[in-house]
């Protein structure tokens, strides 16, 4: 894990085409844009995380009330 400090305006370069910077510090929060390339998915990881959860739960489903169907 690399740990770097930015001030406002800095950034930071993933590879040649993602680019992060520092757009504002408050007290408690940071906020960053990131340019990147359209085919590259940019996503919150708690957002990311909680998608994960819930597809984990749906497989998960019991689909015991299936059998209950008749195909006619």
């Amino acid at each position: 894990m690399l740990v770097i400090s930015r001030k406002k305006g800095e950034s930071i370069l993933l590879g040649k085409d993602i680019e992060i910077t520092v757009v504002k510090i408050d007290d408690s929060s940071v906020k960053l844009s990131i340019s990147a390339p359209k085919n590259i998915t940019i996503l919150r990881k708690e957002l990311y995380k909680e998608v994960e959860h819930e597809n984990i739960n749906a497989a998960a489903a019991d689909i015991s009330i299936l059998k209950k169907l008749k195909i006619k």
